[in-house]
């Protein structure tokens, strides 16, 4: 069994500094052994996103607000979730999530997911889609691209020569 992390005093290992996207997470899941679940606490400061609206094709997901609140944003629009709450973010464009802290006081909440791989994520407000073969920290394939540039299967493909 790996370390034993803890919520209330986290090892932080995954900060991100981006301008509305600044938060701080720790890889609970990753920390403990674990290889299919994943864990993920992130504390978010006033103003900030953890990140881009999106949704994944092969994982489910679910928050759990430890302090403060957080706006949630789903395919219905933005929704207040408080301390304690729980909200799940299913496959496929039904679960399309973001979250941002818009109270005046840090924020701390887990992010569970499952650890399907490969995994293909869509953001629908930059027209993006990413090819994930590896989880977040691990080496792997993890592409990004526009889908207005995506071709047609057969383009540049030619019917092998004859022996």
């Amino acid at each position: 069994m790996s370390a034993r992390p803890n919520v209330y005093e986290p090892r932080f290992d995954g900060d991100l500094e981006r301008p509305g996207f600044t938060h701080r997470g720790a890889r609970l899941g990753d920390q403990a052994g674990s290889e299919r679940l994943g864990v993920s606490l992130y504390e978010v400061e006033p103003g900030q996103a953890t990140f881009p609206y999106h949704w994944h094709a092969g994982n489910e997901e679910m928050l759990l607000v430890l302090r403060g609140s957080v706006a949630v944003r789903g395919p219905d629009g933005w929704r207040e979730v408080g301390e304690g709450e729980v909200i799940a973010f299913e496959r496929g464009e039904r679960g399309a999530h973001q979250v941002l802290n818009r109270s005046a006081r840090p924020a701390r909440f887990l992010m569970f997911s499952e650890m399907r791989r490969p995994e293909v994520v869509v953001y629908p407000d930059s027209g993006k889609v990413g090819a994930r073969e590896r989880a977040p920290g691990r080496e792997g394939l993890r592409l990004n691209f526009r889908a207005e540039d995506a071709i047609d299967y057969w383009e540049g493909e030619e019917p092998p020569a004859s022996p």
